[in-house]
């Protein structure tokens, strides 16, 4: 009987040709009445939401989490670094996962594991197990990220699907300002387990909402290949040390941790040896020819920069207000606005796409960037959160606005090329997006660390004992302690420590402002140079789309 409902229930979704996927391994779009395209939607929008929040939660609670859990410093920056480790590449053996298994299994295995590692938070109460349950959470995630887009282009119809693609793909990037609207009083030391309580549940939901609303079932596949095996662990662990060297680097410092220099020379061994092993093969897992042509070199660069830029309201913003002394209680409306702005971002880059001209909403956010980075790089020690209201919800709408574009430009080339260029495409467009965003924190953080001791020592250069002002300034300051310091060596000592502080806060102020315009600049020649190429090809594009229709109308003189 279990057979025969089986059967039944696969002739009720048999597709027409015209529903089927060109994505293999993705289940058709059938048509749906719009009390089931509502239901999608709400599942699609609870499973993507999910599973971006867990690890938006720990970034955003990093230094209060480290309290929690008795971290140092740099232990705490591996439950990041690890989760993007299996994140980054978990989408290449996903993809064939569901080809070859197909979909329901895929999603009930993935996110039965989804609520099983939110789960194993609660008993985190060790370093080793708080980083093998981040990265298994990467996985998941990952997992997650791909469920929900999937039920999101069943909620469309077809003239609307690709709305559909881009919002799915750009609501994650709400994850981190909403995560940032968390009280940080759930992670003391007695209670911080409750908010993995919460992300347990929304977990549980999503597991009920894909029990209970189905995909259509795909077609099956033999999809794995002997060597698969051998590719993935050698690219996935060059890929893992490198996100290690990127994540850890700035914190532990590039020249003094001794690992960081074997683990960087392992990821250049091991990465172009598995290429090389791609290169070679008749089925390849990453298919290097087309990864290495110049269109595809040029996204992924495009990709990188514009993540690196976006890195300014992670490194930039919320490190120069934690310098003139703002907590996460004081940043709340800040991130609430920045929550506005990116889901006004997400919605208004799926209802304006235009599939002939994807390159503009990309050109858009990069300039939003630029006029963002340079709004905030005249700070002073007198700058507070509504002042950069603007700015920062500016940096919002551009990170929603040019993630859809930028995957739907690299999903149509991989689909010209044909659908085993799919699996490929995933694995660079999550290469980009997360080394992207590894290596704009590393870059930037190092860029700001520089400045800040070069403009300390310019400052203190300046400072000279026999001023009389600064004489002063060191008195002032010393006589705050008059009460509590007998001792006027004492007492003039803790002026100086307040000055030199104050030096400190001020090459630091000097240092971000220097950050963001570099950020700016990024931007601005990231602007010129892949404009060039957009134009171009908005051009050609133009030209093919009225030659198409010179043909048509010369087609429709000769019949008539």
């Amino acid at each position: 009987m279990a057979t025969n409902g089986a059967a039944q229930e696969q002739e009720a979704w048999q597709p027409a040709p015209h529903e089927r996927s060109p994505i293999p391994g993705s289940p058709p779009t059938p048509w749906h009445p719009l009390s089931r395209r509502l239901a999608y939607f709400t599942v699609a929008v609870l499973v993507v939401m999910s599973g971006s929040l867990g690890n938006a939660i720990v970034t955003a609670n990093l230094t209060t989490l480290q309290g929690s859990l008795g971290l140092y410093s740099a232990e705490i920056q591996w439950l990041p670094t690890v989760y993007v480790m299996t994140n980054v590449c978990a989408n290449m053996l996903l993809i064939k996962f569901r080809q070859q298994f197909g979909i329901r299994l895929f999603t009930q295995i993935f996110l039965i594991g989804f609520a099983l590692t939110t789960a194993a938070h609660i008993f985190t109460h060790s370093f080793a197990t708080a980083v093998a349950v981040r990265a298994l959470s990467g996985v998941a995630a990952a997992a997650c990220s791909t469920v929900g887009l999937l039920y999101m282009v069943q909620a469309w119809t077809p003239e609307h699907r690709l709305k559909g693609i881009v919002l799915a793909v750009s609501l994650p990037q709400a994850a981190v300002p909403l995560a940032r609207l968390f009280p940080t009083e759930a992670f003391e030391a007695d209670r911080w387990q409750s908010l993995y309580l919460f992300e347990l549940g929304l977990a549980l939901f999503c597991l009920a909402g894909v029990r209970l609303l189905v995909l259509p079932p795909v077609e099956r596949m033999k999809a794995f290949e002997p060597l698969d095996f051998v590719t993935f662990p050698i690219f996935a662990t060059g890929i893992a040390l490198l996100c290690a060297v990127l994540g850890l680097g700035r914190t532990l410092w590039w020249f003094e941790a001794p690992w960081i220099a074997p683990a960087l020379i392992g990821a250049i061994i091991l990465i172009p040896t598995a290429l090389v092993i791609e290169h070679n093969r008749r089925n390849p897992l990453l298919n290097t020819r087309w990864l290495g042509s110049g269109a595809i070199v040029r996204f992924a660069l495009v990709s990188i920069l514009a993540r690196v830029v976006l890195s300014e309201q992670t490194i930039g913003a919320s490190g120069l207000l934690a310098v003139v002394g703002m907590g996460n209680d004081q940043l709340r409306t800040l991130y609430a606005v920045v929550l506005l702005a990116t889901l006004a971002g997400a919605i208004i880059g799926a209802m304006t796409i235009d599939p002939t001209f994807l390159g503009k909403p990309i050109l858009i956010a990069l300039g939003l960037i630029c006029v963002g980075a340079l709004l905030d790089s005249d700070s002073t020690n007198l700058i507070r959160p509504h002042d950069m209201y603007f700015s920062q919800a500016l940096l919002g709408f551009a990170s929603a606005l040019f993630i859809g574009p930028a995957l739907l430009i690299g999903l149509t080339r991989a689909l010209k090329e044909g659908p085993t260029h799919f699996v490929s495409f995933s694995a660079l467009f999550g290469i980009t997006q997360n080394l992207g965003g590894l290596f704009g924190s590393a870059m930037l953080g190092t860029f700001q660390v520089i400045r800040e001791h070069a403009h300390n020592n310019a400052i203190v250069a300046g400072l000279m004992s026999s001023d009389p002002m600064i004489t002063q300034r060191i008195q002032q300051n010393a006589a705050a302690y008059g009460r509590v310091l007998i001792d006027p060596t004492l007492r003039q000592a803790e002026g100086a420590a307040i000055l030199t502080q104050t030096v400190t806060r001020e090459a630091n102020i000097q240092a971000y402002n220097d950050t963001f315009l570099l950020i700016a600049a990024i931007a601005a020649g990231t602007i010129l140079w892949a404009g060039v190429h957009i134009i171009r090809i908005r051009r050609e594009t133009l030209a093919q789309i009225a030659a198409q229709r010179q043909a048509a109308q010369a087609a429709g003189a000769q019949n008539g």
